[in-house]
């Protein structure tokens, strides 16, 4: 397993918890995809410190908008800050440290 730090400039702590929204669809095998590979990530990059809200833009289509929201499936890190999108199925486990903010470290 990687250890994972935040980007320089940025202070991280053991104890933080990442609040993560998933966004997507209804049940499309694109969403159940985005949303095995984000917790998968989360289980093996941030063991335990975090949780993972999914919505359902089908059942609330006014979020697109209110949360703008281009694309699906998008997760989006609200906390810690600053807020990050990341756009697809997230099956590049490398795009998505990236995109969400998480860098491993090299041992």
């Amino acid at each position: 397993m990687k250890n994972v730090s935040e980007e320089p400039g940025q202070e991280s702590t053991e104890t933080e918890v990442w609040e993560l929204r998933l966004y997507v669809s209804g049940q499309t095998p694109r969403a159940l995809t985005a949303f095995a590979n984000l917790k998968e990530i989360c289980e093996e990059h941030l063991a335990g410190r975090y949780r993972i809200e999914v919505i359902d833009l089908s059942k609330n289509p006014q979020l697109t908008k209110e949360d703008q929201i281009l694309a699906i499936p998008t997760v989006i890190k609200r906390l810690p800050l600053p807020i990050r999108k990341v756009i697809g199925d997230l099956s590049s486990t490398e795009r998505v440290l990236v995109g969400l903010g998480l860098r491993p470290l090299k041992r």
